[in-house]
């Protein structure tokens, strides 16, 4: 019954000039939580975490787990979507998880690739799943800023990375740098298997306009989400639930300066379950 853990993090991202600034942090503080916590814990932090590792760390995680291994994967960092090539997605576009290199080497980790890592498990591996990013949507500063806010969403339109020859076309012929946000869900809800007992929880509800913010909040940079998820775990009484969490975080999130729903998914059995065990 081992737990293991890897937390990926990632402000840097080279060449789209939409750098973030709490995901690093993010990635130190949930892996310190689970640390105590009984986990191993890997990380990858910015320039570590090219889309080649984070398949690799992925794959290891899930490939040596067995069964009653509970398994957690955290990432904090841009999403994206882009056009789909395999004709599996209703609105034509793939969702995706944006890696360091996402830039210079054109590759977003998409929902289809995450999805087959995960099928990979053996029975009985529990998974939970930790998302502070974007699902999905079009850039926006709708936050209304309170004092040391920072409202940056942590959404990467696809104009700021893909190909001008990849991107898709609008109604007037022209490259399409961003397109109505797709009715897809996110990479890591694609991954996730409500039979298989998982739990996804996530900074933001799916769908359009929704979006996961990078905050700073007293004086320090994280994403709003983990911020107050940590501080509401912190408060948990031993034996609390993964229902009993949600609901803690919900005390705090939306907020005036960062308007987003905490979105928590999995079975009744799963809601109910220990955090963490």
């Amino acid at each position: 019954m081992a737990r293991k853990a890897l937390c990926i993090g990632i402000n840097n991202y080279p060449g789209t000039h939409m750098d973030l600034q709490g995901c690093v942090n993010d990635a130190n503080d949930w892996a310190a939580e689970l640390t105590a916590r009984g986990f191993k814990v890997a990380k990858l932090l910015d320039d570590q975490a090219t889309k080649a590792a984070m398949l690799k760390a992925m794959g290891e995680l899930i490939g040596k787990a067995a069964k009653n291994d509970t398994l957690v994967i955290t990432f904090s960092g841009h999403g994206t979507y882009q056009p789909d090539t395999d004709g599996d997605e209703a609105d034509g576009l793939d969702e995706a998880l944006c890696p360091y290199d996402l830039q210079t080497k054109g590759a977003a980790l998409t929902d289809d690739e995450i999805r087959s890592l995960f099928l990979t498990r053996k029975a009985g591996v529990r998974i939970v799943l930790i998302a502070d990013s974007c699902h999905s949507g079009t850039v926006t500063r709708a936050a209304k800023a309170e004092k040391d806010a920072d409202t940056r969403p942590r959404f990467m339109p696809m104009g700021n990375w893909l190909p001008e020859k990849l991107l898709p076309k609008n109604r007037a012929g022209k490259p399409a740098t961003t397109m109505a946000a797709p009715t897809g869900s996110s990479p890591l809800i694609a991954a996730y298997s409500n039979k298989l007992g998982d739990l996804l929880l996530s900074g933001c509800k799916e769908g359009p306009n929704n979006f996961s913010y990078d905050a700073r909040i007293n004086g320090r940079f994280n994403g709003a989400f983990t911020y107050y998820a940590l501080k509401a775990l912190k408060g948990m009484k031993a034996g609390a639930s993964y229902a009993d969490w949600h609901k803690a975080t919900a005390r705090y999130l939306p907020s005036a300066s960062y308007p987003q729903v905490p979105q928590m998914v999995g079975s009744e059995g799963a809601r109910k379950g220990k955090i963490f065990e």
